[in-house]
């Protein structure tokens, strides 16, 4: 993706960020296209919510630079306010006004335009979202998700040029948020919105971003799509962030890493190096007669898949398998892997 103007929705460059002596924000550099989803993913106190912070203009920026359609909003000393970014913002709380109907909410950031052209956005914007029933509605009469809606609505009906979500979903229930994920990007898609989503949670980050970036101490440790962060971690805090890893440590030998599972291939190692296996539960394939013997410890159904513990060699490894009976604990099972779901990475 290019980085000059006519590509950029949202743009970051060397951005670093103290609280005192802690650095919470280490030289951070990313673009986010129009139309473009990115999800900022990383655990709590990592620096992701200051990122997105600084990027809005709620703090002021120590070092680097922001951008929004090209022009530079954001420099040490030199700040466009919050409100002269164009900028759309959601967060956990939904902070609608409780004195206010869905209408008057939605129609808060619009107080340049003509009465009637208000008018006309809140309906807009209330229809996309389904809340066009709920127009003369006040926030305490309305189910989480709606108020999610309004929220969402609020902040698209100025036509920002950049959407900044920090959380906006943690507090639905699971079904609900899957729904208003999917609808959200839906909406965010058909307006050609630039989005910087900040998130812990790696399904939300997969379900939402067109790319991810992984952030662990202030520092971007991976930056990708969906499939490649999931499928080729660039280190081994992104392949344990996103979901459950199986780990095993060997030597490298004949440009392999031996396990118990056999060689398996690992370009640009040096001979005799110590070397980690890592792969996720669903690697582990059965493998009828042959493979790997291993012991069930405990069996889980867990609707789509079935989870099991497994031991022996030496290791304790989880599998995931498609639906089927539950093998009873105490039984042995032969596995092999799929290399397409395994990672090398170098032990220091």
């Amino acid at each position: 993706m290019g980085e000059g103007a006519a590509t950029e929705g949202l743009a970051l460059s060397g951005i670093t960020h103290h609280f005192g002596d802690r650095r919470a924000v280490d030289d951070v550099s990313f673009t986010v296209a129009p139309g473009e989803i990115l999800g900022l993913l990383g655990p709590s106190g990592c620096g992701k919510s200051t990122t997105l912070r600084l990027a809005a203009g709620l703090e002021d920026l120590q070092q680097g630079e922001v951008r929004i359609g090209g022009r530079v909003v954001a420099r040490p000393g030199a700040a466009l306010p919050t409100e002269q970014r164009h900028v759309g913002m959601v967060f956990q709380d939904h902070a609608l006004f409780p004195h206010l109907t869905v209408a008057d909410n939605i129609m808060f950031g619009l107080s340049r335009l003509p009465a009637a052209e208000r008018q006309q956005r809140a309906a807009l914007w209330a229809g996309r979202l389904g809340l066009q029933h709920h127009l003369d509605a006040y926030p305490h009469q309305l189910s989480g998700g709606e108020q999610q809606r309004v929220a969402l609505a609020r902040a698209l009906a100025p036509e920002p040029r950049v959407m900044l979500l920090d959380e906006p979903f943690s507090s639905l229930d699971s079904r609900l948020r899957d729904q208003i994920r999917d609808e959200t990007v839906a909406v965010l898609k058909q307006a050609g919105t630039a989005t910087l989503l900040v998130t812990h949670d790696p399904d939300e980050a997969m379900r939402m971003g067109d790319r991810i970036a992984i952030m662990r101490a202030g520092r971007i440790e991976q930056l990708d799509t969906p499939a490649r962060v999931y499928g080729a971690p660039g280190t081994p805090f992104a392949a344990r962030f996103l979901s459950e890893t199986n780990e095993i440590r060997g030597r490298i030998e004949a440009g392999a890493l031996q396990t118990p599972f056999g060689p398996v291939p690992a370009a640009g190692f040096a001979e005799g190096s110590p070397a980690m296996l890592m792969f996720r539960p669903e690697a582990l394939e059965l493998r009828g007669g042959e493979g790997l013997a291993m012991t069930v410890e405990r069996a889980l159904a867990l609707g789509p898949y079935r989870r099991l513990d497994l031991a022996g060699a030496g290791l304790k490894l989880a599998a995931r398998l498609p639906p089927g009976p539950l093998p009873a604990a105490g039984s042995t099972l032969n596995f092999g892997l799929n290399r397409e779901y395994c990672f090398v990475f170098p032990v220091a």
